[in-house]
């Protein structure tokens, strides 16, 4: 029997340390990034985990994990960006990013125990490479609302599609280190 919310919970844990420290080492200039740029950066991530899953090989050292924890922090970034829109400037502190980092990644949690509920934790029966198509598709149709000023006829808009790719980075990380 799994504990996915506890599982949840260590996976994060990892994520958010990572965006502690780099907030550290760079503060909240990521504030500057409009959707379009935090949007390639997870396309870029989840490429170079395509690439890995396909060849076994990586020339730069990048590893599956550390990209999904990329790809956990900056789908957080994203929901953040959308709902407060970018900055020209740093203009909130690093606390205050970690305080919206922390209810964005609990608001992840909750859709997680809710769809869980409805969908009995299909996902662990995913494949790896499943999970990564899975994102890619999201990636790609937050790129078509973006590039439709965000307007939508018969679905969910961006924030949606962010926290499904936070949701999924988190359950490949789970297959991971589970």
């Amino acid at each position: 029997m799994h504990d996915t919310v506890k599982e949840f919970d260590e996976v994060t844990a990892k994520c958010r340390a990572i965006f502690i420290d780099k907030m550290q080492d760079y503060g909240p200039s990521w504030r500057i990034f409009r959707l379009h740029g935090i949007t390639d950066q997870l396309y870029i991530k989840i490429c170079n985990i395509r690439q890995r899953q396909e060849t076994g090989v990586s020339l730069v050292g990048d590893d599956i994990p550390g990209n999904l924890r990329a790809v956990v922090n900056y789908g957080v970034m994203a929901i953040i960006q959308n709902r407060k829109g970018y900055a020209d400037a740093v203009d909130m502190s690093a606390e205050e990013a970690t305080r919206l980092y922390n209810e964005v990644l609990n608001e992840a949690k909750e859709l997680m125990v809710r769809k869980n509920h409805d969908y009995g934790e299909a996902w662990r029966e995913m494949s790896k490479e499943g999970i990564i198509d899975m994102i890619l598709a999201k990636i790609i149709r937050i790129k078509t609302i973006l590039a439709n000023d965000g307007k939508t006829i018969a679905s969910e808009g961006v924030e949606g599609n962010y926290f499904d790719i936070i949701n999924y980075a988190i359950f490949d990380l789970i297959h991971y280190e589970g």
